[in-house]
């Protein structure tokens, strides 16, 4: 068992509910995406799994409350989320034009957001 899975068998039980095989799946798909991914993304990474999209949009809220991932943008009309363990935080930037995600590791730009605080004060 990697340390995703146990992270979210211990969520589930914790919330009275079972690690089905649907569940199972979408979990390991998300973690073999390294992109923001949405749930069609992740559908159809299990096609012929019979799982349906409905399962995966009602498994990704639970991933989320587990702390394994977290909405990262929302293009396109699309909420696109991320996997989250074992990551630094970071913050997203999004090109007005092209619609382009970038990201910036926070530890990267914390000191000068502390040093403009500071000087609000």
């Amino acid at each position: 068992m990697n340390d995703y899975e146990a992270v979210f068998r211990q969520f589930l039980e914790k919330t009275g509910l079972k690690l089905t095989k649907s569940r199972s799946l979408i979990l390991d798909a998300v973690f073999k995406v390294h992109e923001h991914f949405d749930a069609e993304t992740l559908h159809h990474m299990i096609r012929g799994a019979n799982v349906s999209l409905a399962t995966v949009y009602r498994t990704l809220p639970l991933l989320a409350e587990a702390g394994l991932i977290q909405a990262a943008v929302r293009t396109d009309g699309r909420e696109r989320f991320e996997h989250i363990l074992g990551h630094p935080k970071h913050v997203h930037w999004i090109c007005d034009k092209c619609k382009s995600v970038a990201e910036t590791d926070l530890s990267s730009i914390m000191p000068q957001l502390h040093k403009e605080a500071k000087s609000i004060n």
